[in-house]
C-alpha cells in the first residue's frame, strides 16, 4: 500500500476514534466548580487507618465535617477549636482544608498565605464582597473575629510542600463527583477528550477520602498549557501584567498579594473567574480586575496549570 494512502488511512480512523469520546460543551465549567455530588460510594462502618498513624476512625467519622480527623495530631502545633471542632453552619476549618493546610482542589490550600490576609478574606466573605456559592459565606457568618484570627496565623505557620502533579494530556479518565465534591475516575477506565478543561483526581481515591494529609492529587492540563501559562505569568502574553510584579517573581507571595505557586489550579481558575466576573471583591480586587479582564478561558487554564505546577516552597 503506498504510504499516502496509509497516511490518510489512518488519520481518518483517528478522527472516527476521536469522535467516538464523548464531547463536552465548549462553556461548561462545572469541572471547576464542584457543586452537589453526582452519587455516593457504598456505605463503610468498618475503622480505617493510615500508615504512621495510631488513630482509627469510620468513614462517618472522616466525613463529619465539624468533627474532621485528625491523623497525624504530633506532626503539628495545637491546633485551635475551630480548626478541629465546628460549630453550626461554622464547619471545622479542617475538614475542607485539611490538618496538613493543604486542602482539596474544592478549597483553598492555605500554607504559605499570610495571616492578615486569611483574616481578610473571611471579612469578605461575612460581609458578601467575596461570594463563595457552597460554603464559605454561611461558615464566615458564623466564625468570630477571634475565630478567625486564631485559625490564619495556626494554618500559616504550617508547612508548605506539593500536593498536585500537573500532567498534560489529550484525553483524561471520564469522572464524577463524588463526596467531598472530588472527582472520581468511572471505575470502567473510560476516557475521554480533555478540551478546555483541567481534569484532578486523588493520586489514591480511597487515602483522599480518608482526608489522608499526605495523598495528593494529579492534575490533568490541556496540552500546550504549561508554556502557554509561563508565557503569561512571566510577560504577560499581550494580554496581562506579568504576574510577578505583585506575587514575586517564584510566585511565592510578597506583601499584600497571595502565593500563587503550587495552588490547586480549579482553585485558582475560579478565583480569575470570581475576579473576572465581579463576585469577588474586597481590597485585593481592583488590580486583579484589571489584570483578568482580557483573559480568555483558555487563559485561565493556562495560567491555572503553570502555576499550580510550581514548586510552593522555592526561594523567594
Amino acid at each position: 500500500m503506498h504510504n499516502s494512502l496509509r497516511s490518510l488511512i489512518f488519520a481518518a480512523a483517528c478522527l472516527i476514534a476521536s469522535a467516538a469520546l464523548p464531547q463536552q460543551p465548549a462553556t461548561d465549567r462545572s469541572w471547576a466548580f464542584p457543586m452537589k455530588p453526582d452519587r455516593a460510594f457504598p456505605e463503610e462502618t468498618a475503622p480505617k487507618s493510615l500508615p504512621g498513624s495510631a488513630k482509627t476512625f469510620t468513614q462517618a467519622q472522616i466525613d463529619d465535617l465539624l468533627n474532621p480527623p485528625d491523623w497525624y495530631p504530633n506532626q503539628h502545633a495545637p491546633a485551635p477549636p475551630i480548626v478541629v471542632n465546628g460549630h453550626g453552619a461554622a464547619l471545622a476549618c479542617g475538614a475542607c482544608h485539611l490538618m496538613s493546610g493543604l486542602g482539596h482542589p474544592e478549597s483553598s490550600d492555605l500554607t504559605g498565605l499570610a495571616a492578615d490576609y486569611i483574616v481578610q478574606q473571611m471579612a469578605d466573605f461575612k460581609s458578601g464582597a467575596r461570594k463563595e456559592p457552597t460554603r464559605m459565606n454561611a461558615i464566615a457568618k458564623e466564625v468570630t473575629e477571634e475565630e478567625a484570627r486564631q485559625a490564619a496565623e495556626w494554618f500559616a505557620k504550617l508547612p508548605r510542600r506539593s500536593f498536585t502533579l500537573v500532567v498534560e494530556a489529550d484525553t483524561v479518565p471520564r469522572t464524577f463527583l463524588g463526596p467531598g465534591r472530588m472527582r472520581f475516575a468511572e471505575p470502567d477506565g473510560s476516557i475521554e477528550p480533555i478540551g478546555g478543561r483541567i481534569i484532578t483526581v486523588p493520586q489514591d481515591q480511597e487515602r483522599a477520602r480518608m482526608r489522608d494529609p499526605y495523598s495528593g492529587f494529579v492534575a490533568h492540563v490541556p496540552v500546550g498549557s504549561l508554556a502557554r501559562g509561563r508565557e503569561l505569568v512571566e510577560k504577560g502574553g499581550g494580554v496581562t501584567v506579568p504576574c510577578g510584579q505583585c506575587h514575586g517573581v517564584s510566585m511565592q507571595g510578597r506583601d499584600k498579594a497571595p502565593r500563587l505557586a503550587g495552588m490547586h489550579p480549579i482553585y485558582t481558575v475560579r478565583q480569575l473567574y470570581a475576579f473576572k466576573n465581579g463576585s469577588r471583591n474586597g481590597p485585593d480586587a481592583g488590580q486583579m480586575k484589571a489584570a483578568v479582564k482580557q483573559l480568555t478561558d483558555d487563559d485561565i487554564v493556562a495560567l491555572a496549570a503553570y502555576l499550580a505546577a510550581l514548586a510552593p516552597n522555592a526561594p523567594y
